[in-house]
């Protein structure tokens, strides 16, 4: 939406009492932003080719046999950058997410939204992809509003038509590129290549992630970062007045007022403002930045490149608009980097250094020794107990391991029920053993006994578990 450059301030104001999208009936206003050009806007571009390409060709990645990224939560198999996570990681996972909330709270508070107009998917595709194929079968912002006001004519249905069916060829791209981040992209291809009655499953599967993507690209938009993005109504109770924003400097704008040639705008008292709205027409969420910091703002900094682009034809000096504080802008400081900024960045690096630790610290093999339940001791003709216990080792490598039990705190023996202990790699084996122990070395009813697990001759792992006897 465009104001008018006579609106008053109680106009003006209105920002603060409902959504710039939505009109006084509640109907949804369509933001028809103008198509973006500058220094910045090239920046992000390339920012965002690159990601888009990251994440298409990411399912295609494997390192160690593994996809980059797989999130299949349903069947309990987590690959990060080719390693995979077990349930046994869960409390890694717990200090991670824990970590990366902290992450985001400093994040934002420092930087603002940097993630919501640079990184974030759903900018992404929406700026970089599905609003640039409207400008490309539609044409600029005036006219794509001309054709969906005028009246239904060959122009519009083969324009409209052949958009919709462009975004939903798209979205159905990408609803295939996250399904394979789940599933694999090998299960993708057998979904795509079998017996579509073999595949119900899959392909209804496929047709929901294409169809929330499709509405969402097509019709809902920015409303996703409005209404329903958790992390943007977080930046209300983020932010301060020393948080970097996109900001307006009212302090050297204000009063705003239109170019008159020859007038001396200091004399006039008007600031550098010449209210000429284009920061209001390029931004995709239809705010205008001069009310200040809004819950709409995303911080893409297409109204930095058009007010600088303003700026530059009038002879004023670029950053009327600019990343900047509140607290900058009433002191009228420049950029510089504060002491807090530097705390809460190293702090920002510490948590980044505490993920990846955690990660790489994480043990090759877990084992798990439990006495079967129900079984009572058993006392073996030679006079030596024994007890039942279920064996289960996880191997989280990526090579095969040969498994050696022994007794590391008591004199005994163990024997496998079965083959010799072959763990295959990246899964777990689950055996039977039988635990030897003589009486004379039980203390009591209940004895705590150590096992050691070998692996080619090198202890990898001791468990400590308890053997039973009886009373004496």
């Amino acid at each position: 939406m465009v104001q008018s450059k006579k609106e008053d301030k109680s106009t003006r104001d209105t920002f603060r009492d409902h959504l710039a999208t939505i009109d006084e009936k509640g109907k949804r206003v369509w933001v028809f932003a103008k198509k973006p050009k500058g220094k910045l806007t090239t920046y992000r571009n390339i920012v965002g080719l690159i990601l888009l390409v990251f994440l298409f060709a990411g399912p295609f990645i494997k390192i160690n046999g593994n996809p980059l990224l797989m999130l299949n939560f349903i069947d309990r198999k987590i690959v990060i950058l080719g390693t995979q996570f077990w349930p046994q990681d869960f409390h890694l996972f717990f200090m991670a997410m824990l970590a990366l909330f902290v992450f985001i709270i400093l994040f934002t508070v420092t930087y603002g939204r940097v993630w919501c107009g640079w990184t974030c998917p759903q900018t992404v595709f929406t700026e970089i992809l599905f609003r640039r194929i409207e400008y490309w079968i539609e044409g600029s912002a005036h006219k794509q509003k001309t054709l969906s006001r005028q009246k239904w004519n060959f122009e519009k249905i083969w324009k409209k038509t052949l958009k919709q069916i462009v975004f939903f060829a798209i979205s159905f791209l990408i609803g295939n590129t996250f399904l394979a981040y789940i599933i694999g992209i090998d299960a993708l291809r057998e979904i795509v290549t079998d017996d579509p009655a073999n595949q119900v499953s899959g392909l209804v599967a496929m047709f929901v992630f294409s169809g929330i993507f499709y509405f969402v690209f097509s019709y809902f938009r920015e409303q996703v970062c409005t209404i329903v993005c958790p992390y943007g109504r977080l930046q209300g109770v983020l932010l301060d007045k020393r948080s970097i924003v996109v900001a307006y400097d009212y302090v050297r704008g204000e009063s705003r007022g239109s170019m008159v040639k020859g007038e001396n705008r200091a004399d006039a008292g008007k600031g550098d403002c010449i209210d000429c709205t284009q920061c209001v027409q390029v931004c995709p969420t239809g705010i205008d930045i001069r009310n200040g910091t809004q819950l709409e703002c995303i911080n893409c900094t297409t109204c930095i490149d058009a007010c600088n682009s303003t700026m530059k034809s009038i002879g004023k000096p670029k950053g009327l608009i600019r990343y900047a504080s509140e607290k900058m802008i009433a002191e009228g400081t420049k950029m510089r980097i504060s002491a807090r900024t530097i705390a809460y960045s190293g702090v920002l690096f510490l948590l980044i250094g505490l993920i990846i630790m955690l990660f790489f610290r994480r043990a090759d093999v877990e084992t798990t020794i439990l006495r079967a339940p129900g079984m009572l001791y058993q006392e073996q003709p030679d006079g030596r107990l024994s007890n039942l216990y279920n064996f289960k080792l996880l191997n989280k490598s990526y090579s095969d391991m040969p498994v050696v039990l022994k007794l590391v705190s008591h004199q005994g023996e163990i024997q496998v029920i079965g083959e010799e202990i072959l763990v295959k790699e990246q899964s777990l084996s689950e055996h039977v053993v039988f635990v030897y122990l003589n009486k004379e070395d039980m203390s009591g009813a209940t004895e705590k006994i150590v096992i050691g697990i070998y692996s080619d001759g090198q202890l990898i792992e001791e468990i400590e578990t308890s053997f039973i006897g009886p009373n004496k």
